[in-house]
């Protein structure tokens, strides 16, 4: 097969080699030709789709789809495969535990403390005491929603569709899972239906007190309303990976917030040295005329 290596973000160098030697019967190009079989992608140049009469498949280099749905020179005859690299959904497992235990051992309260020079012992709180609320059960979700219960806490998972996670309980409803939970974690894939989700209303049904993880995308925030909600101290925390615009801009006011940690999107990165064999196992199921795996229900949005 001949397979058309396009991103404007992913480096090349990285990727080449370890797809070559996995592939070595099959042809990698870095320009768009007529006879290309399939294309690998993340955020492609402009152009891209319109000169690739002959794809058979459009495989994404990342989890996220929404950028590429949103793409009208996506071919909607085209087969989409969104990447289930298990190094991603690893390293957002271990994000995800770093916040809720920064959050439950009471550490970005210390830390405050720490700058006023305030010697103060908080209570300690059982792991079973707390309820954390996960929004999204995909890959990520459903990992991440697991290892939190393998950890003893009481453990929420919010989609829209039913699902059963052993340690979860999972619920459709999302104000309940909000009004319950003490630390809410978001990792809903990013769909007309889910921007915006996290605005005000949301806000007020958390219970007072209550902290935020966003490691999904920041569009699902309504940032001003975040804001208000961590100045009036309903909040008391948020851990933040993603934003409207990112790179952040240097005069945002998160980067000052006191009830603010924030990262530069860096809560899973794709990893080559994991993803590269599930990239084979589809190029491989194409060349057998099997289904690839991961294929976006282009409805849903993911």
């Amino acid at each position: 097969m001949k397979i058309l290596f396009a991103s404007t973000i992913e480096s090349r160098d990285r990727w080449i080699p370890l797809l070559e030697n996995a592939l070595p019967q099959d042809q990698f190009v870095l320009e768009p030709e007529a006879d290309i079989d399939v294309v690998l992608v993340a955020k492609p140049p402009a152009g891209t789709f319109e000169r690739l009469p002959d794809l058979k498949l459009v495989q994404s280099l990342w989890m996220g789809v929404e950028a590429l749905l949103a793409d009208p020179s996506l071919p909607r005859h085209v087969p989409l495969a969104r990447l289930l690299d298990p190094g991603m959904i690893a390293a957002m497992t271990e994000t995800v535990l770093a916040h809720a235990l920064d959050w439950h051992r009471h550490h970005f309260r210390y830390r405050a403390h720490q700058a006023e020079r305030r010697w103060e012992q908080l209570p300690q709180v059982l792991a079973g005491e707390r309820t954390i609320g996960v929004l999204g059960l995909g890959e990520l979700g459903a990992a991440a929603a697991q290892a939190l219960s393998a950890r003893g806490f009481g453990v929420l998972g919010w989609s829209r569709r039913p699902r059963q996670l052993e340690g979860v309980e999972c619920l459709t409803e999302l104000t309940e899972v909000l009004g319950r939970s003490g630390l809410v974690v978001c990792l809903l894939p990013l769909t007309p239906q889910t921007r915006a989700i996290l605005d005000a209303n949301a806000f007020a049904h958390m219970p007072e007190g209550a902290c935020l993880v966003n490691v999904s995308r920041g569009a699902h925030v309504v940032e001003h309303d975040l804001r208000a909600a961590l100045d009036s101290g309903w909040l008391t925390h948020a851990y933040l990976d993603v934003f409207e615009t990112e790179p952040l801009p240097a005069d945002h006011p998160f980067w000052r917030h006191p009830r603010v940690t924030l990262t530069p999107h860096v809560a899973a990165l794709t990893e080559p040295r994991t993803s590269v064999p599930k990239i084979v196992e589809n190029i491989d199921r194409l060349r057998r005329g099997e289904r690839p795996e991961g294929l976006v229900d282009r409805a849903a949005g993911y």
